[in-house]
């Protein structure tokens, strides 16, 4: 059975800075990806940044976030800098695996991030 744990989250002032880590465990199979995504109050989740080979990011953290990945260790890290009140959610990590014609998405249980003076 696949799990991923999140940690990292915290409260941080505006401008600062915050690292998210996950690690996966679980299946003898790599994940085709791993990233990010964050849910904020009364929004709707949305990708924050993706590694496949290629990385994917919002264009809202462009610049600011960076997303690592250690496919041995099936790792995946997001480096926050310049954090914005507006970054505050819950920071989910995400593993995908596919089948032949399906897709399997895991999800750690979500990290707080709160930016605020």
């Amino acid at each position: 059975q696949v799990r991923l744990v999140e940690s990292g989250g915290g409260l941080v002032q505006p401008g600062g800075s915050l690292r998210l880590s996950c690690a996966a465990s679980g299946g003898i199979f790599s994940f085709n990806a791993m990233g990010w995504y964050r849910q904020a109050p009364g929004k709707q989740r949305e990708l924050v940044a993706s590694s496949s080979g290629t990385t994917n990011y919002a264009d809202s953290v462009k610049g600011r976030f960076t997303i690592s990945r250690d496919n041995a260790k099936n790792t995946v890290n997001l480096q926050m800098n310049s954090l914005k009140p507006e970054d505050t959610a819950v920071y989910y990590c995400n593993a995908v695996r596919y089948g032949t014609s399906t897709r399997n998405d895991y999800w750690g249980q979500g990290t707080q991030v709160t930016v605020s003076s």
